[in-house]
């Protein structure tokens, strides 16, 4: 049972997330040659203040 942990900052919308989805079980299901129904996508969103890149919290990008 394959699962997919994506990490992404939030702000995509429900249909991004939902194409997101569909894509990413149907490349491991591929790969893996998994079933697409035994393939798990969890995604996890960050706030952008809980996220930094090189000491800059994304949040703080001008």
């Amino acid at each position: 049972m394959p699962i997919v942990t994506i990490k992404l900052l939030a702000g995509r919308s429900d249909e991004q997330k939902r194409e997101l989805v569909d894509s990413v079980t149907t490349a491991v299901s591929a790969s893996a040659n998994a079933p697409k129904e035994r393939i798990h996508v969890i995604i996890e969103e960050m706030q952008p203040e809980n996220y930094g890149v090189a000491g800059i919290r994304k949040s703080d990008e001008v």
